[in-house]
């Protein structure tokens, strides 16, 4: 069965779509957190600030059907900081593409669920990323052949700030302007913390906003983890014409569980028993063994 969540296709009210991701999201959250603590390792912080935004994009805006991976007219999606790996993951598993179980084998020896997304051992994982900086570049390359294919499916990326330091970044910006990809809608996760502290104190990208509109990109501004406001940027930005266009989501490092919010020691560690236990609690679960 296709599946196109795309709000304006569903004949459900707003409300019970942002209702639905927002009830994906949390399941989401908890499953990130208990693949990362059963690996032993991985990145909660990225992975939590994006979950709002992939489980609106997964469940809320874009076009697939997760019984077909390679059906042709699929939106894709890329995600560029593939560090946040479990929080595809946990999209896709809970989409149907594989079974959760398989979640928990995360970064095990032999799972196909590696520390970044591997186009070749994952259903609905479209390019293996990893490398900073190299999934806008190959999401505009798809944008742009589906412009000559004169296809109307879309591309969804999510980059990280710190990722924006990379000059590949606004290379592949100035491309996507230059032929004006409507089709493509890039989301910036902006928590502002990367793996070294903030960015100001590591290499500002700010203003984000003004510099995406001086390479001619439609730029929209949102609260990333207010599921109603996203949904109808995403719905926005399907509507642009003649630019691609920059999402730049405002997000907190770690969102949910209250002792890795806004906490750059979380950006690349598991949580021990103990803080799982911790999380899980705070996300509406009594145990997680």
């Amino acid at each position: 069965m296709k599946v196109d969540t795309s709000v304006n296709k569903l004949n459900i009210s707003r409300a019970e779509v942002a209702g639905r991701v927002e009830d994906m999201a949390l399941i989401m959250r908890r499953d990130i957190v208990k693949m990362i603590s059963l690996a032993g390792s991985g990145h909660p912080g990225g992975s939590l600030s994006a979950t709002d935004i992939v489980a609106a994009l997964y469940f809320g805006a874009m076009r697939h059907d997760p019984s077909r991976p390679d059906w042709p007219e699929r939106d894709r999606f890329v995600l560029s900081k593939g560090h946040a790996a479990p929080v595809l993951y946990a999209a896709l598993a809970e989409s149907g593409y594989f079974d959760r179980s398989l979640l928990w084998t995360l970064r095990s020896l032999g799972s196909p669920l590696q520390g970044h997304p591997d186009m070749l051992k994952v259903a609905g994982v479209e390019i293996s990323t990893g490398s900073l900086g190299q999934g806008l570049a190959v999401a505009v390359g798809m944008a742009l052949a589906a412009k000559m294919d004169g296809s109307d499916h879309r591309v969804y990326c999510v980059i990280g700030d710190g990722e924006s330091q990379e000059g590949e970044i606004w290379e592949a910006g100035m491309m996507a302007s230059h032929y004006r990809l409507d089709n493509l809608i890039c989301i910036t996760d902006y928590n502002d913390l990367q793996i070294d502290g903030r960015l100001s104190e590591v290499k500002d990208v700010c203003p984000i906003d003004a510099k995406w509109q001086a390479f001619n990109w439609q730029v929209y501004c949102v609260d990333g983890h207010n599921v109603t406001d996203l949904l109808d940027v995403l719905e926005l930005a399907r509507e642009s014409e003649g630019k691609p266009i920059m999402i730049e989501a405002r997000t907190v490092k770690g969102k949910g569980v209250s002792f890795m919010e806004d906490q750059v020691d979380w950006h690349g560690k598991a949580p021990n028993a103990d803080e799982t236990a911790r999380a899980l609690k705070e996300l509406g679960v009594d145990s997680w063994q």
